[in-house]
């Protein structure tokens, strides 16, 4: 399950809604208000035991009123989850997405622009009248809209925008109301739609551009932690997306998940780093194997720059991780030539080149 998500637009339509998805737009008493999405199930999602668990807990959060929190590290499938989860409740969806520069006037709303008035009185025909007054207009915001409108809220990676952002929604969740700022002036407060639900994800705190999460508003969510899929669930995502025969994404699934088990990286692998090399392997034809030189460059391309992310090395530290991931490559997707044969041409076939 992955999804990327996007900025501080009014709405932003993410993959995991699949092409089916809609768009509405609402108005309430003047005011203009985002747009919001009507989910419907994605095309091809594959639901596994631990999708449906997962699914069910966080409804069972839901249902009782609770906002719920997934929280993992990337490419765990959190924002993927929180939209299928949110497209069981069957109502209209508005996405935020955590953002450093993110404030409070962009969750609630703020003043627009003006609103001109002119008037012209020419009762008396040799007099003129003039009068002009000039208002600004309030615009209400993403979560106001969905407050109102018993919408549900997705807030993706909530942890990248600063804590004190979200003081708003402590009395969202505790005493339903949303306590609006004085310049909206036609009221103070809204009372919380019933149908009102909000869905957050965020990463662990370690991660870069992660604020720690106020401890009252931790305090109101029901937090469930999300782990890499089970390989059943990566051979079945990885089968769906790329087309390729289960038998190789078989392969490209143990590869990863045992780079990954090994620890010798700076940065995680990831299901994304499988659906990579499988997508990439499916358009170019090429066998799944340590016998085809550009396999083995693949999987160099898509892991090697995750041993050291950057950091500088050693040529024989880089050369020392170069065999170690060599080796995995020919542990997972071994040759299919006998052992004597490739004994015989040199004992590493597919390597020359492709992993100095």
């Amino acid at each position: 399950m992955t999804s990327e998500a996007a900025s501080k637009d009014p709405i932003s339509v993410l993959s995991g809604f699949g092409s089916g998805s809609s768009t509405s737009a609402s108005k309430t008493g003047g005011r203009s208000a985002p747009s919001a999405l009507t989910p419907r199930p994605r095309t091809g999602f594959v639901e596994t035991e631990q999708v449906r668990d997962l699914t069910r807990r966080g409804l069972g959060f839901l249902h009782a009123g609770y906002p719920l929190h997934f929280r993992g590290p990337a490419g765990t499938g959190k924002t993927t989850l929180a939209l299928h989860v949110a497209a069981q409740l069957g109502r209209p969806v508005i996405i935020i997405t955590g953002d450093n520069e993110l404030g409070t006037a962009d969750l609630v709303g703020s003043q627009r622009g003006y609103h001109y008035r002119k008037v012209v009185d020419q009762f008396i025909h040799n007099v003129t009248k003039l009068e002009e007054t000039a208002n600004q207009h309030w615009t209400d915001h993403r979560l106001t809209t969905a407050c109102r409108e018993g919408f549900t809220l997705v807030y993706d990676e909530f942890t990248r925008s600063r804590p004190e952002t979200h003081n708003v929604l402590l009395g969202v969740f505790e005493e339903r109301m949303l306590f609006l700022p004085a310049q909206a002036r036609e009221e103070c407060y809204i009372k919380v739609h019933p149908e009102f639900r909000a869905i957050f994800t965020s990463n662990p705190q370690e991660y870069a551009g992660v604020h720690a999460s106020q401890d009252a508003l931790a305090d109101r969510l029901a937090t469930i932690d999300v782990d890499y899929p089970d390989r059943a669930m990566e051979l079945a995502v990885a089968s769906a997306r790329t087309g390729m025969p289960e038998a190789s994404a078989a392969r490209i699934i143990d590869l990863v998940r045992a780079f990954r088990a090994s620890g010798d990286y700076q940065q995680t692998p990831t299901m994304r780093a499988s659906l990579m090399i499988a997508r990439v392997a499916a358009q170019e034809g090429l066998e799944v194997s340590v016998d085809d030189p550009r396999f083995v460059q693949l999987c160099s391309d898509a892991l090697e720059s995750r041993i050291f992310s950057g950091q500088r090395a050693e040529a024989v530290a880089r050369e020392q991780r170069r065999a170690a991931l060599y080796a995995l490559i020919e542990t997972h997707c071994p040759s299919a030539a006998k052992p004597r044969a490739r004994r015989a041409a040199g004992g590493r076939p597919g390597v020359e080149g492709a992993l100095p």
